[in-house]
């Protein structure tokens, strides 16, 4: 069909468009993409066994659909992915308020142009994308605003009664008719404004001040909440809840792999610096970690949630330290360090929910426990347990522990440059052969064997068999003993 040639209600009639609901729209959509093996929501991430059969199955029952979950957890995502199940254009009646079906009219307007110009009544084509209406519920939120009100201006400019159905002045609900409305955080809305929306999901159809007339709408409608706004800031009432057919609760990423897949593909980082900054996978867990750790910390509010933007704008931080260092330093390229996640403080602490303890302990302190924690997960992950190899007869750790015991330190400062950093940890004997033993499990390359030997420091450190200190500006790692006789 070409749409281009159809541009009155004739040409329509005469074409092999037929009119469907948006809920039919998005039913055959996903049943034929389902059929050709098309992923629509490729790019939802640590869902697919969860929360993606649960909302096919809930386009598929053609229902109204509640996204359930804490911050952060792609609720907005998921539905504006949904704009893909739409059929790519729909005809309208031009200059209709509320997207008129030329078939199926329901407005004052478009009954009467059609009835005045008949097959000649002029039609356009909305695309789906212009089919997708989002609106942030917050208290100051009117009836007025989402169903309609009569408009006194219209009123008087156009001198008729208050009774006459053009005086009413359409609020974004019917605005919405054939399209996608999306309420995000659904327990902000007042209670008497959650009241308004019974009628339209029950039966489909508006009522408006003293009007009498019916006017059937046809919307696929979308809620977001966070079930922690149940208590604190509102909540849905339970007649709403009960009209809403399917109820998906989210959650975050369950696996280290998906946590970082979601974090590539949101992070925003530069195209040209991310050619130059090198991120070694190991970098990559070491910041998932971190959030991994925040969202069960007993600082930290979880009845709140921790947002995947945590580990997002950590990474844009992340890279901006190493950026940043590099610039400093005047070099074309760079590799990201453990010591640059001091860069991404800034990310943590206005992203965590404290408790009183945490509180206390104060935000910063959290961030650099959080970092330490992630840290030394990941060394245990790499590496073997140093208290219990300093059991054995053989301690693969034995003549690094020497190495310290000799009075060596190893100084990593912020902003040192490649060559700096290089030398700060190319002597620290016993270091190559647990690097190797490491990358013979295939789990790094030769050219992060430094980003390793910064790991051995940090994990040591975190196991207490040598000193972390900071300095100005940097990292001081040396032997706990040596530094208590040199104070001495």
């Amino acid at each position: 069909m070409d749409i281009k040639k159809i541009k009155t209600l004739g040409d329509l009639k005469a074409s092999d468009y037929k009119p469907k609901t948006i809920k039919e729209e998005m039913r055959d959509n996903l049943i034929l993409k389902m059929q050709e093996g098309e992923n629509v929501f490729a790019d939802i991430h640590g869902y697919q066994d969860t929360v993606i059969p649960n909302l096919e199955r809930a386009i598929l029952s053609k229902h109204n659909i509640l996204l359930l979950g804490l911050r952060g957890q792609a609720k907005t995502r998921i539905a504006r992915t949904l704009t893909q199940l739409l059929d790519e254009y729909i005809p309208v009646v031009k200059g209709s308020e509320i997207n008129d079906d030329p078939f199926e009219p329901i407005s004052y307007f478009a009954k009467e142009t059609i009835k005045d110009n008949g097959d000649k009544t002029e039609i356009i084509w909305k695309h789906r994308d212009e089919r997708y209406i989002e609106k942030l519920a917050t208290p100051d939120v009117s009836v007025s605003d989402l169903i309609g009100d009569v408009d006194p201006i219209k009123a008087a400019s156009l001198k008729l009664n208050y009774s006459d159905e053009r005086v009413i002045h359409f609020g974004l609900i019917p605005r919405s008719h054939r399209c996608i409305f999306v309420i995000n955080e659904l327990p902000d809305l007042q209670a008497r404004i959650q009241v308004s929306l019974f009628n339209i999901l029950e039966e489909e159809d508006l009522q408006i001040r003293g009007f009498t007339f019916r006017f059937p709408l046809d919307i696929q409608f979308l809620f977001t909440a966070n079930p922690e706004d149940y208590t604190n800031r509102g909540s849905i009432v339970t007649p709403l809840k009960d009209r809403i057919e399917s109820q998906i609760l989210t959650h975050y990423p369950k696996e280290l792999e998906i946590a970082k897949t979601i974090t590539k593909q949101e992070a925003n980082i530069h195209g040209n610096v991310a050619g130059n900054i090198h991120i070694p996978e190991i970098i990559r867990d070491i910041l998932e970690r971190v959030v991994f750790h925040a969202r069960i910390s007993d600082y930290i509010d979880t009845n709140s949630g921790v947002s995947a933007r945590m580990s997002i704008s950590a990474m844009e931080n992340l890279v901006s330290t190493a950026e940043r260092r590099m610039l400093l330093n005047k070099e074309k390229s760079t590799k990201i360090r453990i010591s640059d996640f001091w860069g991404i403080i800034p990310s943590i602490t206005g992203k965590m929910e404290l408790v009183y303890e945490g509180e206390q302990m104060g935000s910063q302190n959290i961030a650099l426990h959080l970092i330490e924690q992630a840290i030394k997960e990941t060394f245990n992950a790499c590496f073997p347990d140093p208290n219990l190899e300093m059991k054995k007869e053989n301690d693969i750790y034995g003549v690094i522990r020497a190495w310290f015991q000799g009075g060596n330190t190893v100084t990593i400062g912020h902003d040192i440059s490649t060559k700096a950093y290089e030398k700060s940890l190319k002597d620290i004997e016993g270091a190559d052969k647990l690097i190797k033993l490491y990358q013979s499990r295939g789990k790094t390359t030769e050219q992060d064997e430094l980003i390793l030997k910064e790991l051995l420091m940090h994990g040591l450190s975190a196991h207490e068999v040598i000193s972390k200190d900071v300095v100005s500006g940097g990292l001081n790692f040396i032997d706990p003993l040596a530094g208590m006789l040199t104070d001495f």
